[in-house]
């Protein structure tokens, strides 16, 4: 997680796995390790040399299993001894379609896509090294920042679900997510899973709604949910058609994370302040 770097390397001499050198990170004073875990053979000088690990890789794009999670546990298994604690970002994707109901984490996965099915296995691997050492699994949904917006969606005139058929959505600031991770590391409880995401409530159609008035761009128009299912891409359809609505309570009383976005209003308006510094 590039957003945390700057507060661990305070506090951490860290390491990262890299594909290839980065000047960036060598600025930050970040230990460049190159390997890739697409290829269990380049990995072998991370066996015995962490003592905390974070893990952010996506599975790989097909396949039932996560077998980038599976090369990594393999050769940190490798070493004299096991990290004391690694912390795993997941996503909210592994509880499935929920009817828009209120989700902890004591609800069981229930994958509807191949994607979040191969997160379910990483968790499931994570976990059972979990019995030899500490893990904390954080759940994220929609992770948003500046640079990382869908704006594209609204340029392309996509419609959106009426309102009385819409999904509940949740999101997380990539600033939060960061901070997020670090709180893990400090108060991070073992094989415990943590919803990481703000106060927001909101209904798909009322996220892209304001950021369509955050940018002056045209509002998308709204249709039933049939004629949305055959209007857009069936990966984009995946996410519109589960809905749920995410609990925090554990993430803000165990990890004691104080959001620095509660609200998408707040990480628009930063959005927006961050890009007009930028151009300007």
């Amino acid at each position: 997680m590039r957003r945390a770097l700057p507060q661990l390397v305070l506090r951490w001499h860290v390491l990262a796995l890299v594909r290839q050198h980065d000047p960036q990170l060598a600025a930050l004073g970040v230990t460049q390790i190159e390997g890739d875990l697409d290829q269990p053979d380049t990995l072998a000088r991370l066996a015995g040399i962490s003592d905390a690990v974070i893990h952010s890789a996506p599975p790989p794009p097909q396949g039932t299993g996560d077998t980038r999670t599976r090369n990594l546990i393999a050769v940190l298994q490798r070493g004299k001894s096991l990290p004391r604690q690694l912390v795993y970002i997941s996503t909210s994707g592994v509880y499935g379609d929920c009817g828009g109901t209120r989700v902890s984490e004591t609800r069981m996965p229930a994958a509807k896509s191949a994607r979040a099915a191969r997160r379910v296995d990483a968790e499931r691997r994570l976990r059972q090294l979990g019995r030899r050492c500490r893990v904390s699994i954080l759940r994220a949904p929609g992770i948003y920042a500046a640079d990382r917006l869908p704006l594209e969606r609204l340029h392309k005139h996509l419609p959106l679900m009426l309102h009385n058929e819409d999904s509940h959505t949740n999101h997380i600031h990539a600033d939060d997510l960061a901070r997020a991770c670090i709180a893990a590391l400090a108060h991070g409880r073992a094989n415990r899973v943590y919803n990481i995401n703000d106060d927001s409530s909101l209904a798909m159609g009322e996220w892209f709604d304001a950021l369509a008035d955050a940018f002056a761009l045209p509002r998308a128009v709204r249709l039933p949910r049939e004629e949305v299912q055959r209007a857009v891409p069936p990966l984009q359809w995946s996410f519109m058609s589960e809905s749920r609505q995410l609990d925090n309570t554990r993430m803000k009383r165990e990890l004691h994370l104080r959001l620095r976005y509660p609200t998408v209003t707040e990480g628009i308006a930063a959005a927006i302040s961050e890009e007009a510094s930028c151009s300007g």
